[in-house]
Formats: structure tokens, C-alpha cells, sequence
């Protein structure tokens, strides 16, 4: 029998047996699609290389993957061995070359990577893309090493198809509690006043150090080794896309990207070879029916880790319309800051 949880832990880990309604919620494709309707908002079964040569080209308007590191993991019934270098890079080369026709011409890219397979990454993704930028995200967790300095970072690369493209600086802004606060005329400069503390919405760099890896007693964990958490895919999400575009991930995992679109209004398709991470990826999407949270994103403002905000999650009408002139701690606020 399986070990009963602890209270607390609502980890995701329904196994096959018990979920196949879930299993028969997503698709199969291996013919081409030529209606995009066909694909809209749902997990594809499969591998892909070969589902993306089905798929309407330039129909996406974001692409977010999270392809397995060039280290050794067990994800369920399959392994992913390491590789040489080379023999990584050409992997890297396939899936881009497979995922680059889907993309709209004004549409982004992000990938996420770990620091050794960041150097392939990148200098391949620029065959493809123009580089925008590199992000580097303080995950924390991660094991130590007695020759080595322990890895507590991951990259995401950004890059887009052409000059064009979407980028939407004051949805991601962060909300950062004031240490030192500025006054002129004895009035807040750039900086909010209110009875539980003083706050300034800060521009976003490309070091992400607010944002925790799932873990056992939130509710968007599942049991996938390597799952992203929805705060980061939601930051990524809001600053490449617009309300009604489509997300496609290419290695969906246990859903995070599509749930994250659904929970903020766009579409999504996604592709996932193992039959369990579907089913958890369903499971999850059915649970945004009801929950449209997403910890550390409340009122349209991205919190500090470990802040009380960050710690709270949100009604289904502010998820759907947040207001950024909120303020949580102290009411209506008319922030006009300036990027710190």
C-alpha cells in the first residue's frame, strides 16, 4: 500500500489506475492539423519530434520549454541519459528546429537550462533566435558537493523571432518592501506609505531571486522530479504575452505552463511523452477551474519571497482581473515608480 501523507503535503501523485479520466481528456496527433481549434487548450500525448511536424506553423505567439539537462534522470517509465556535448547541442538543434516553424514571426522564446548545458543552449538558440537575454534564477535547493560549489541557479534564456515582439514591463514589476525611503517636501518620492509598511514596484532584472521550487505542502506540487513553479512561468508569461494568446510548451511535464495560461487568461497547447505527467497536468487544469491563485502573484504584483503576500493566494476574480493599483497592505495606491 502506498504511504498515507502527512496532512499537510498535498503533493499531486495520482497514479494511472485511479485518473483515467484524465488520461482521456488529452490527445493524440500524427496527422497534420489544419485547424488550430483542434489543438487549442489541450495536453497532446507524445513525443515532440514528431507531433510538432503535424502542427499549424505560425500559430503560437510564446513558446516556454523546459527540455531535460544534459544529466542522467529518471522521468517515470523513461530515462534521459547524459551525452557528449556535441551529441547534446545536435539534440538542442532538433527540438529548435522542430519548434521554430510553429512560432508567429512577432513571437518569443524561453528555455530553461542548468548552468553546464547553458553554454550549449545558448550559442545554439542563437543559430535560430536573437538572444535577448540571459535570466539567472535562485532556486536555492540544490545539493552540495565537497569539491565543488553547491548549484543553487538555473538559466532561462529569452530570445525572439524578429524585432518585433511583446514585452510587457509593468505587469512584472516586483513589490519591495523600503528600507530607506526618500521624501521630498516630507511626501513619499517613488514609494508607497501605508499603515503596514512602505513599498516601491520595482522594475524586474535578469537575476530572479523571489521565487521558491514547489514544494510538498502547496498545492501545485506534483511528484514530477524537475517541476517549475508557477510563479516563474507566470513572470515569463505575463511580460511575452497578451490576455487570448497561445503558450505552447513543447516538454510539458506535470502542466505548470498550461496551467499557468489557463489561470491567466491565454491559451495553450502542450506536448508530453509520458502518460502519468498528462494525467497530473489534466488533474491540475481541472483544479484552475476552481483555484486561479498563483503564490507570490497577488493583485497584479509580484511579491518578495517569504513576504506575507507571498505566502497568500488570490480570489478567481482578482486572478482573472488583477488590479496593479492595489495596494494589499493599505488600500488604493498611485504608484508611478521608477525602474530601480
Amino acid at each position: 500500500m502506498p504511504k498515507e501523507k502527512a496532512p499537510r503535503n498535498k503533493t499531486i501523485d495520482t497514479p494511472i489506475s485511479e485518473g483515467q479520466q484524465y488520461i482521456k481528456r488529452c490527445i493524440s496527433v500524427n496527422s497534420p492539423v489544419l485547424d488550430i481549434k483542434t489543438i487549442l487548450d489541450k495536453t497532446i500525448i507524445g513525443d515532440t519530434f514528431s507531433v510538432t511536424q503535424y502542427l499549424p506553423q505560425e500559430s503560437v505567439d510564446l513558446i516556454i520549454a523546459d527540455p531535460p539537462y544534459n544529466i542522467t534522470k529518471v522521468y517515470n517509465s523513461k530515462t534521459f541519459a547524459k551525452r557528449k556535448s556535441s551529441e547534446y547541442e545536435e539534440y538542442t538543434r532538433r527540438w529548435l528546429s522542430a519548434v521554430y516553424p510553429l512560432l508567429k514571426p512577432n513571437g518569443s522564446i524561453y528555455v530553461c537550462c542548468d548552468w553546464k548545458s547553458s553554454l550549449i543552449v545558448g550559442r545554439v538558440l542563437d543559430e535560430f533566435f536573437q538572444v535577448r537575454n540571459r535570466i539567472t534564477w535562485q532556486r536555492e535547493k540544490g545539493r552540495g558537493a565537497k569539491a565543488n560549489w553547491k548549484n543553487g541557479l538555473e538559466d532561462i534564456w529569452f530570445a525572439t523571432k524578429s524585432e518585433q515582439y511583446t514585452f510587457n514591463l509593468e505587469a512584472v514589476k516586483i513589490r519591495r518592501k523600503v528600507i530607506a525611503p526618500y521624501r521630498v517636501n516630507g511626501k513619499p518620492k517613488d514609494w508607497t506609505e501605508t499603515n503596514t509598511g512602505n513599498y516601491r514596484d520595482t522594475c524586474p532584472s535578469n537575476f530572479w531571486d523571489d521565487i521558491t521550487i514547489p514544494f510538498w505542502s502547496m498545492p501545485e506540487n506534483t511528484a514530477h522530479p524537475t517541476q517549475k513553479p508557477e510563479k516563474l512561468i507566470a513572470k515569463i508569461m505575463l511580460a511575452s504575452s497578451n490576455a487570448g494568446d497561445i503558450v505552447f510548451d513543447p516538454f510539458l511535464g506535470s502542466g505548470t505552463t498550461s496551467v499557468v495560461a489557463k489561470k491567466l487568461g491565454r491559451h495553450y497547447i502542450g506536448i508530453e511523452i509520458d502518460e502519468q505527467y498528462c494525467l497530473w497536468a489534466e488533474q491540475r487544469l481541472e483544479m484552475a477551474d476552481q483555484d486561479k491563485g498563483i503564490q507570490g502573484y497577488v493583485d497584479g504584483v509580484f511579491w518578495e519571497r517569504n513576504s506575507l503576500a507571498e505566502q497568500n493566494t488570490v480570489s478567481n476574480k482578482q486572478a482573472q482581473q488583477p488590479n496593479p493599483a492595489f495596494d494589499l497592505f493599505g488600500g488604493i495606491s498611485n504608484i508611478q515608480s521608477p525602474c530601480d
